[in-house]
C-alpha cells in the first residue's frame, strides 16, 4: 500500500463521472486543491487541501464502497505527494489563457446549490467593478466568464477567491483567465448581464423555479480581500452527507437551537435518556426536564440544523409507551442551572468526530439497532443479555469491520429498538463504553 499522501488516486472513473461527481464524494472531508481527470485510463488523480484530509476520506471509502451514478469507483492514496500545475491543467477550456486579463473563467465544483448572475455578481465585486457576467454549462460544469473594468481588479479576485467555496462545503470557486478580449452580452438576465448597459432586454422567458435557491445573505462575507469569511453554517456538507441534497421536508434555514419535548413517561425518563436519543442527530449543549411540567423537557442542540434534524426524525415516535410531541422552543437556549444538565464537553457527544458518518447515519428509529466500541472477545449471548430486556429480539449479527466488533440486533418493533437504544447506548459492557444507533437495514 502506498505511504499516506494529500494526492488520492481513483480508479474506475467512466465518461459518464463528471469532476463533479468526484468533488461531492471528498469534499465533505475538506477541500480539494486540484484535480486531474485521466480520462483515457478511466482514472482521476485529487489533491485534498491537507493530509489529514485524504487520510479521513480513505478511512471512511475503506469501510463504504464509494459509488458514483450506479459505478463504484475504487480509491487509494497515490505516489505523487503534489500535483504539479503542469498535470492540474489537463482537460481546461479553450477559453482559459495563462497570461493575465481582466476577463475569468470560473468552473463551479460540487454545485449542491443553483449559482445565478446575482450571486456571482455579489461575490466578485467586493474585488473591483464587475462589467459583464455571462454563465453557461459546458462537460466541465456550470462555468462563468467574468469581466472586469481593469486587469489589476481580475488578478486581485483571482488570488482571493481561487479554492474558495461560496457556500460552506459546496460551490467551489476554480477559477483561469481567459484568452477573450471582451464580452458579449445581448441579454440581462439570470444567465447573462452587463452592468454598463441596464437597458438591454431581458428575452422574456419563463424563468426557472426558484426553489431550491439559498438567500444571498447567506453567502460568505466576500467584503474585501483578506476579510475573514462568515460561516453560513453546516447546511452543504451535511446535504453532501446525504447524498446531494436534504432530506425531504428539512430546510436547512431553521436558527432555532431549543427543542420542547412533550408526552414524556415520567415513570421512566431521564436527562441522559433524552441525550441518548437526540445524539443521534447532532451535539447536544444542555437538557433540562421541567420540575412543574415534569412531562415535558427542553433539549438544546449545538445548531439550528442539528435541532432541525431531530424535529424531523422523531416528532411522532413512540418512547416508553408514549407517542413523542417535539417542538421549536420560544427560549433560545437553556440557561446553565443546577437542574439543567450541561453536556456540551461531553466526550461522548455523537459528532464530535466522524461527523459526515454520523449525518450519513440519520434516519427515524427503526426495529434494528448498531452497536459498536464492542470488546473484541465478546460473545452474542453477552450482547444479548445486556440488551434483551428492552424487548423480543428477532436476530443477530455479530461481524468485524476493519478489525472491530461491531453487532446488529434486530427487535420486533421501532419502540422496542427505542427503549434499548435510549437505556443503553454509552452504557459499560465487559469495560467498553458502546455507541448504539439505529440500523438503516431491512433484514440481517
Amino acid at each position: 500500500m502506498s505511504e499516506p499522501s494529500k494526492v488520492i488516486h481513483i480508479r474506475n472513473v467512466g465518461h459518464e463521472i463528471a469532476e463533479s461527481d468526484l468533488l461531492q464524494l471528498l469534499q465533505p472531508f475538506g477541500m480539494v486543491s486540484k484535480i486531474v481527470m485521466l480520462r483515457a485510463k478511466n482514472q482521476a488523480l485529487l489533491q485534498m487541501e491537507d493530509l489529514h484530509a485524504s487520510v479521513s476520506a480513505l478511512q471512511y471509502y475503506t469501510s463504504v464502497q464509494p459509488s458514483i451514478r450506479g459505478r463504484n469507483v475504487y480509491m487509494q492514496f497515490s505516489s505523487h505527494q503534489e500535483l504539479t500545475t503542469d498535470q492540474s491543467s489537463h482537460g481546461r477550456n479553450s477559453d482559459q489563457g495563462s497570461e493575465p486579463n481582466r476577463i475569468l473563467l470560473v468552473t463551479i465544483h460540487h454545485m449542491i446549490y443553483p449559482i445565478t448572475v446575482e450571486i456571482l455578481h455579489q461575490v466578485f465585486k467586493a474585488y473591483g467593478f464587475v462589467e459583464k457576467i455571462v454563465t453557461f454549462q459546458k462537460s466541465a460544469g456550470f462555468q462563468a466568464l467574468i469581466q472586469y473594468h481593469s486587469r489589476q481588479e481580475a488578478v486581485e479576485a483571482f488570488g482571493s477567491l481561487h479554492g474558495r467555496n461560496i457556500y460552506d462545503g459546496c460551490c467551489q470557486l476554480d477559477i483561469q483567465y481567459s484568452n477573450l478580449s471582451e464580452l458579449q452580452v445581448h441579454y440581462n438576465n439570470d444567465r447573462s448581464r452587463d452592468f454598463t448597459n441596464p437597458s438591454l432586454p431581458t428575452e422574456q422567458r419563463p424563468r426557472a423555479s426558484q426553489q431550491g435557491y439559498l438567500d444571498p445573505a447567506n453567502l460568505y462575507a466576500f467584503q474585501q480581500a483578506g476579510a475573514s469569511y462568515a460561516q453560513m453554517g453546516r447546511v452543504a456538507m451535511i446535504a453532501a452527507a446525504f447524498g446531494g441534497t436534504l432530506p425531504h421536508g428539512v430546510t436547512g434555514t431553521n436558527e432555532r437551537c431549543t427543542l420542547i419535548v412533550s408526552n414524556l413517561n415520567t415513570d421512566k425518563i431521564d436527562e441522559d435518556k433524552l441525550f441518548n436519543l437526540f445524539s443521534l442527530y447532532g451535539n447536544i449543549v444542555r437538557i433540562k426536564i421541567l420540575r412543574n411540567k415534569p412531562d415535558h423537557a427542553l433539549v438544546e442542540m449545538a445548531d439550528g440544523l442539528q435541532a432541525e434534524l431531530a424535529v424531523h426524525y422523531l416528532k411522532g415516535s413512540i418512547l416508553f409507551g408514549k407517542k413523542l410531541e417535539v417542538n421549536y422552543s420560544k427560549y433560545p437556549n437553556i440557561t446553565p442551572a443546577p437542574d439543567a444538565h450541561d453536556y456540551l464537553n461531553s466526550s461522548i457527544n455523537r459528532f464530535n468526530s466522524n461527523v459526515v458518518k454520523n449525518y450519513r447515519h440519520c434516519c427515524s428509529p427503526t426495529k434494528m439497532i448498531h452497536i459498536s466500541a464492542l470488546p473484541q472477545d465478546i460473545s452474542e449471548e453477552a450482547i444479548l443479555n445486556h440488551v434483551s430486556e428492552h424487548g423480543t429480539v428477532l436476530n443477530t449479527k455479530l461481524f468485524e469491520v476493519n478489525g472491530k466488533r461491531q453487532a446488529l440486533i434486530l427487535f420486533k418493533s421501532e419502540e422496542e429498538a427505542t427503549e434499548a437504544l435510549v437505556s443503553k447506548h454509552a452504557s459499560t459492557l465487559e469495560g467498553n463504553t458502546i455507541r448504539i444507533s439505529f440500523s438503516q437495514m431491512q433484514s440481517i
